[in-house]
């Protein structure tokens, strides 16, 4: 197709850049970041909500989030009277994280003030992060449960999920298992199918339990016995 044809299409060299300046432009208030790092526990949020969380007013939020929604960061889902908010997918997540990865390399003259209890256990978006998930992956990467790559469980590994309670779908709409970098611990934790099916079984068993309102995780005192006994971790 010849450059007057692309251009009578409508098609511009410069289009990703103009689509990565948006999604830049987007991310760049401190505000609508508040908003998307709440996000980032995988759970639907209200406008009010997010508001309080931002500590900005609910107007000013709804104008946030309707930036958040013309650049494809969020989507809205409409029960009733209610509208709830959430990432539009773990794309989103994984940008996010990403970005907090190279925030923490970037000069400045203030210090992190990232809680000790975010560093060690939270949640990235349907999967767990932090200090606790990134010596579960080392743990099952060393017993054999991950292939090499990280990209999928071994038989061993599909085992030892099966006989923990961890319902893995057989055919996910995504990866089924992938290294997931963290971003406060610079190494990885599992993501995909697989870490969404571990930290539902930590859930369900009690063995963790949410922080309303935040990304953090807590580990209750079954939670410490099971995981020194299934992955060999000290939680203090």
């Amino acid at each position: 197709m010849s450059l007057n044809k692309l251009a009578q299409s409508g098609f511009s060299e410069s289009a990703p850049e103009k689509s990565m300046s948006i999604v830049a432009a987007a991310i760049s208030d401190p505000s609508r970041v508040s908003i998307l790092c709440a996000l980032m526990d995988g759970r639907a949020w209200t406008a009010t909500e997010l508001s309080a969380v931002a500590g900005i007013a609910a107007s000013t939020a709804s104008g946030h989030l309707s930036r958040l929604l013309s650049s494809g960061l969020v989507i809205c889902l409409t029960q009733g009277r209610h509208r709830y908010y959430s990432l539009a997918g773990l794309h989103v997540a994984g940008l996010l994280e990403n970005l907090m990865g190279v925030s923490m390399h970037a000069p400045s003259r203030f210090r992190s003030k990232t809680p000790s209890r975010l560093r060690y256990a939270r949640t990235c978006f349907d999967h767990l992060a932090g200090e606790m998930a990134v010596k579960m992956y080392d743990f099952m990467m060393t017993e054999g449960w991950l292939s090499a790559d990280g990209l999928a469980l071994t038989t061993l590994g599909k085992t030892q999920f099966q006989a923990l309670g961890a319902v893995v779908d057989p055919h996910p709409r995504r990866r089924s298992c992938c290294p997931c970098l963290d971003w406060s611990e610079r190494r990885f934790h599992l993501g995909g199918d697989a870490g969404h099916a571990l930290m539902t079984l930590l859930l369900q068993k009690g063995w963790i339990l949410r922080t309303p309102g935040y990304r953090e995780v807590s580990v209750t005192a079954e939670g410490k016995t099971a995981l020194w006994r299934v992955f060999g971790i000290a939680v203090e």
